[in-house]
């Protein structure tokens, strides 16, 4: 039977749900693994997300909280908003309380990716702060730690990410991910991705 890999995002502006579908090569390149790319409701009005910008969203469905419970790996993105998730996400998350009483996500792993504006603006206060809600639903955190190899310590280049997942810079909004940023999330995603299949066929 497959291993169901979600990988769940929020992104305002785009720069997280690229990194969402690098992930999802990558754990798509793994024999044996289901890939499904969902986002989360998002909480601003629309007149609001017009003038800030926002671009319109992805196809990726919208996901329900009990949903997560079919997934035997989940992957979570988001912006950062003063080095933690965005509240759209935290949202989301706040609303899981059932599967939290049945401990339906207890011992699935779980993975995490993000995005902030600056390179301190939180590539790892913004998963570490993140960890919280991995932990009260008994997950298991699954970092990349420096699997990635020489591309963590790229030091002429501008490189988000960190041991905790992999991330991007947005800046002002105009940069996207870099070609280094979307190897270490298809890295991230295939390496996940492997540790989920580990613990499928163990269990």
């Amino acid at each position: 039977m497959a291993t169901k890999i979600y990988i769940v995002y929020y992104s305002m502006y785009g720069h997280v749900a690229k990194l969402a579908e690098e992930i999802k090569k990558g754990s798509s390149s793994v024999e044996g693994v289901e890939v499904k790319l969902w986002q989360v409701p998002e909480t601003l009005p629309e007149e609001v997300l017009v003038k800030m910008g926002a671009p319109p969203k992805s196809d990726a469905p919208i996901i329900t909280p009990n949903d997560l419970a079919e997934a035997d790996g989940i992957l979570f993105g988001f912006p950062t908003r003063f080095g933690m998730m965005a509240a759209q996400f935290k949202a989301f998350l706040d609303a899981t309380g059932g599967l939290w009483r049945t401990q339906a996500l207890a011992g699935k792993p779980a993975g995490l990716f993000f995005s902030t504006g600056s390179q301190g603006g939180g590539q790892e206060t913004t998963p570490l702060t993140a960890i919280t809600q991995l932990a009260h639903h008994g997950m298991i955190f699954v970092p990349i730690g420096y699997t990635f190899g020489a591309g963590m310590f790229e030091m002429e280049k501008v490189k988000g990410g960190s041991p905790y997942g992999a991330g991007t810079f947005a800046g002002d909004g105009s940069r996207f991910p870099s070609e280094l940023e979307l190897e270490q999330a298809f890295h991230q995603g295939k390496y996940f991705a492997s540790i989920a299949k580990k613990l499928k066929s163990s269990s």
